[in-house]
């Protein structure tokens, strides 16, 4: 066979099997491949909306954060403020009943110092009734008598 005609025919064949690949085969393959870009396309989309979600949760923690922080700073302030108040007023109760208890001590001394006069009172009368009844049952003497005040101070 001839050159030409064999290259003719040849030619036939790879055009009749390029437009078979073009009718029957491309158009999946480019389907394929555009629903995949379509793919890729609406997965990075979400990626960037993913990320900037994540962004806006980043900072809405932060703010909730700092918010909790804050409050929290707030009650320990508080707290520490009730906790003054409550030793100070334990203070003042321990003072005033630190006063209660002295002048309870002073009231009770004071009485007893009262009671320990009236004894003395009471020895100190008896004593001169008695120095008066012996000076009484001796004669009338001024050394005498001197002799018995003189006792009478040293038993005071």
């Amino acid at each position: 066979m001839n050159l030409n005609s064999t290259m003719f025919v040849q030619a036939i064949v790879f055009l009749i099997l390029a437009m078979a690949i073009a009718k029957y085969v491309w158009p999946p393959i480019i389907g394929s491949l555009d629903a995949r870009a379509k793919k890729i396309a609406e997965g990075l989309a979400a990626a960037d909306q993913g990320k900037q979600a994540m962004a806006a949760a980043q900072k809405t923690v932060q703010a909730e954060l700092a918010t909790a922080r804050d409050e929290g700073q707030k009650r320990i302030a508080d707290a520490e403020k009730r906790a003054t108040m409550v030793a100070d007023e334990i203070k003042a109760n321990a003072t005033a009943e630190a006063a209660r208890i002295m002048a309870q001590a002073r009231a009770d001394a004071d009485q007893q110092v009262n009671k320990a006069r009236e004894e003395l009172r009471a020895q100190v009368a008896g004593l001169a009734v008695k120095g008066a009844e012996q000076i009484l049952k001796r004669e009338v003497n001024a050394s005498a008598h001197a002799d018995l005040l003189a006792q009478l101070s040293t038993e005071l």
